[in-house]
């Protein structure tokens, strides 16, 4: 506990004055002996001792010690258990607090403080910044952090997760930002960069090192559980959430990301150099900058690629949205390369659809190109089904469609007329009502239908009941052809009845 002066000098004064025992001023003043000792020690007196009762540990410090010795990470309730089977009889938290009393302590580790050149060294890393929401989509905002070793100059971008396009995309914006790139990058062991390492055998990520090669600077991993070799960039990270990121109101992460471009060259720019504390950030980087490698004249491919399948519909899934394609696409695979705010498909080499990016979940993103073309061609397809039908149970509906054609009827109304006249009257009706049309000379859907109506009065019939069929293309293209009526006609039901009688008077 904090003690004040007030009551510190109370203390000295009933110590040194009235001969007050420390017990008997822990009592009177409400506070813990210890809180006494230590004030007593401050004012010079030795602490006192007190003479430690006995406990039913002790006799198992040897063999606690002994094990600790052997095994220093060894739990305290396994060597509680191990105490149990030699006899001991006493409480868990009890010998928890021996353990940890006689537990050897892990010296403290000494560090060099490291110096760079100008333009020698950055330190990259991740931090996570909760999470933002995009619609019905959760995404992780993650901040790509960027420190030059020499001049501490920082460079902050936000993206929405931290896959290995975003972390090329946050290498090429921080070159550009610093017009250069310094000698030697450090990084975490983090996926992006180092997919495999065995002591010093280290296994680069293939589009780091080609990143690498294109700028010309060597990435260099630190060693596994060493943060403290890069924390340059760790304590600028802290410095982002506290300095930076704490309390601030932004609109979506384009706002974000330029306010933190304003900030680096602005508030985090002017702050005082710890290499130099005489000269600001801003004038540690503009030295600085002479001496980092130049950048080359084109700049290193960022966009993501990704091979999908468009499945029976004419929409590709990327990235928890769909993206509308051509009709004539689906069933095959595609490429999609991705920027930061639009999203290109490719067929091989060539460009079949470009779109805005998206970030929500379960969005659809559509060209009105694509939904036109597919519904003229449904259009286009049905039209071509009812003549194939019509084909099939009236062959003279072909010669009547070309007349009518001819005489500037529309095809498509004119075949969906007869369709409709096929199911309500049927395959034989509607042939002989179509030549019987034609051979008036009236190559017309209302001249077929007159001619419909004219027979089925004659024979005093009914009219047709229209019958919904499903909206399924096998069920309303099904033709029904009438059987031949003929090996019916070669029965003789008669000859059989009286074949029958013969032979029941015989």
């Amino acid at each position: 506990m904090t003690i004040d002066k007030a009551l510190e000098a109370k203390i000295l004064r009933y110590h040194f004055v009235e001969q007050w025992g420390v017990n008997t001023i822990a009592r009177q003043l409400g506070i813990h002996h210890s809180a006494v000792d230590r004030v007593l020690c401050q004012a010079g007196l030795p602490k006192a001792e007190r003479s430690r009762r006995a406990s039913i540990v002790d006799p198992y410090h040897p063999m606690i010690i002994e094990t600790l010795a052997q095994y220093p990470r060894l739990t305290a309730a396994r060597l509680y258990a191990m105490a149990q089977a030699r006899g001991y009889s006493g409480g868990a938290s009890q010998f928890r607090a021996h353990v940890a009393q006689l537990r050897p302590r892990k010296p403290s580790e000494a560090y060099l403080r490291l110096k760079t050149l100008a333009a020698e060294q950055g330190q990259i890393d991740w931090g996570h910044f909760g999470h933002v929401h995009i619609g019905r989509a959760k995404r992780p905002l993650m901040a790509f952090v960027m420190v030059l070793s020499w001049s501490r100059q920082i460079f902050l971008r936000f993206y929405l997760n931290a896959r290995m396009d975003n972390f090329l995309r946050g290498h090429v914006a921080a070159f550009n930002a610093c017009a250069g790139v310094p000698r030697v990058l450090l990084y975490d062991n983090l996926r992006s960069a180092v997919l495999e390492r065995q002591g010093e055998a280290i296994r680069f990520h293939p589009t780091l090192l080609a990143l690498s090669a294109h700028y010309r600077f060597e990435p260099r991993p630190v060693a596994p559980a060493r943060g403290n070799e890069k924390g340059r960039v760790e304590r600028a990270i802290r410095y982002i959430r506290d300095s930076f990121f704490a309390g601030r109101h932004w609109s979506d992460i384009d706002d974000l990301n330029a306010q933190a471009d304003a900030w680096c060259a602005g508030f985090s720019a002017n702050r005082p150099c710890p290499q130099d504390p005489s000269i600001t950030v801003r004038e540690a980087f503009e030295r600085e900058r002479r001496h980092l490698i130049g950048l080359p004249d084109n700049p290193y491919p960022c966009d993501e690629r990704l091979e999908v399948r468009v499945g029976k519909t004419p929409y590709l899934r990327f990235d928890l949205n769909d993206y509308s394609v051509p009709h004539t696409q689906v069933r095959r695979a595609l490429t999609v390369l991705a920027s930061l705010d639009q999203v290109r498909v490719l067929a091989g080499t060539e460009v079949i659809a470009e779109h805005p990016r998206a970030y929500g979940k379960g969005e659809q993103i559509e060209d009105p190109v694509h939904l036109e073309a597919l519904v003229n061609a449904k259009r286009a397809a049905r039209h071509h089904r009812g003549q194939d039908r019509l084909a099939q149970a009236a062959p003279a509906s072909g010669a009547l469609l070309q007349q009518a054609a001819h005489r500037g009827t529309p095809l498509s109304r004119a075949t969906a007329e007869l369709v409709q006249l096929l199911d309500d009257y049927g395959a034989g009706e509607l042939e002989q009502a179509i030549a019987e049309a034609l051979d008036n000379d009236v190559p017309h859907p209302s001249g077929v239908r007159q001619v419909l109506e004219r027979r089925r009065e004659q024979r005093d019939r009914q009219p047709p009941i229209t019958l919904t069929l499903p909206d399924n293309d096998k069920a309303r293209n099904i033709v029904v052809r009438a059987p031949s009526l003929a090996l019916y006609d070669q029965l003789n039901p008669d000859t059989d009845i009286d074949d029958d009688h013969k032979a029941e008077k015989n």
